[in-house]
């Protein structure tokens, strides 16, 4: 329970639960907390939105097979991704969010797309 807007610091009137005097301080106070707090954050985020870029571009149909070449082409960024998937048989995915990819045999890379994020 605040007495004061957690934004402003204006005292606040009205009911007990109320934490800002109005829906600007709301809004201020929601994207200074979810902001990016770091340049390195903001780098990082960054490359991850570019690489997932990248592979939707490349995999079109939900499924394509592309060199090594032609990602880092685009500048796709292989130190970067969200997750990794490990299959039963022992397989490891690396996903940029939705979109996905397998290294295989002679620096070629299958793309996949995870539709049930």
């Amino acid at each position: 329970m605040a007495e004061f807007c957690l934004d402003c610091g204006t005292k606040l009137i009205g009911r007990v639960d109320k934490k800002f005097c109005n829906d600007q301080c709301r809004n201020n106070y929601n994207n200074r907390l979810n902001r990016d707090e770091t340049a390195f954050m903001v780098k990082i985020n960054r490359t991850l939105r570019k690489n997932r870029r990248i592979l939707k571009a490349l995999n079109t149909n939900g499924k394509a097979k592309v060199k090594r070449k032609e990602m880092e082409a685009q500048g796709f960024s292989f130190r970067h991704f969200t997750h990794v998937y490990k299959t039963k048989e022992g397989k490891v995915y690396y996903f940029c969010y939705e979109y996905g990819y397998l290294p295989l045999e002679n620096n070629y890379f299958a793309l996949v797309v995870n539709k049930d994020i």
